[in-house]
């Protein structure tokens, strides 16, 4: 979360480029890999994680291009592009379908611009998460999103980067405001295990960011107040209405490092 026109510093890890480097992207620094490596020796599931969450956010957005209206996303904090970036999940099965992802990481902006250059339904907009009204009124936001329609509004591993006191509730809740009903939220989040692997992967993000905050199942819930959580509920996301290939998994069948990062997909009614 750095401020709107902030240079690259690769002496400076970022949140952004961190998880790139556990998806296997190339689009890090040896300052980032420096957290990334602390994270795969002493907490060797933060891979699963990070390739988890991932999965998950694209069968949510397929789920959402396929089986509703909504044609319009907005992917907040949206993190460096990988292959099947929410705008081209959503144009895969609706082509028409309009795409802002805001984020403020300096090089999530220079390769998010250049990714969609070539594309005139999807917008970058540099615009902290924490500043919903700023975004609401960018001229790119405005030009993209028509809010007297359903919009899908993508909260994919943000909000636990959100400390208690910058109101992440607020920040949903704003947005639950602007969109009309018919609406969809995806939402996914760190789940606070009670176990020694939370406690350290925590630490570690909080020493590094001075951020991070693992939540409690009943505390992601409240995140969604005033929403309709659809099914299956929040649950471990590789639980979240899985491929075939996955659907004989229980929770019982995850590693501690799985159930680790929920989802879940709320409506407003």
């Amino acid at each position: 979360m750095t401020h709107e026109g902030s240079a690259i510093d690769p002496t400076r890890p970022s949140i952004a480029r961190v998880y790139d480097y556990l998806l296997g992207g190339k689009d890090n620094y040896a300052v980032d890999r420096e957290i990334g490596d602390t994270f795969k020796r002493d907490l060797p599931g933060s891979v699963a994680i990070a390739f988890a969450n991932r999965a998950t956010l694209i069968r949510a957005v397929g789920e959402i291009a396929k089986t509703t209206g909504i044609r319009q996303f907005m992917d907040l904090g949206s993190g460096l592009p990988t292959a099947d970036n929410v705008h081209q999940v959503a144009q895969r099965h609706a082509p028409e379908s309009r795409v802002v992802y805001v984020d403020t990481d300096a090089q999530v902006l220079v390769h998010g611009r250049a990714l969609l250059e070539n594309n005139d339904l999807t917008r970058v907009v540099a615009v902290d998460v924490r500043d919903p009204e700023g975004i609401r009124r960018h001229p790119a936001t405005l030009e993209m999103i028509d809010f007297s329609r359903p919009v899908a509004v993508i909260l994919s591993a943000i909000l636990h980067h959100v400390n208690d006191d910058e109101d992440p509730a607020g920040i949903v809740r704003y947005w639950r405001d602007q969109v009309p009903s018919g609406s969809c939220f995806f939402l996914s989040h760190f789940r606070s295990g009670d176990n020694p692997e939370t406690v350290a992967a925590e630490k570690v993000l909080q020493q590094t960011f001075g951020r991070g905050r693992w939540r409690t199942d009943a505390e992601i819930g409240a995140l969604l107040d005033g929403l309709e959580i659809l099914d299956p509920g929040i649950v471990p996301a590789p639980l979240w209405r899985p491929d075939e290939s996955d659907r004989a998994r229980g929770e019982e069948d995850l590693t501690v490092w799985e159930r680790l990062i929920v989802a879940g997909m709320a409506r407003k009614t």
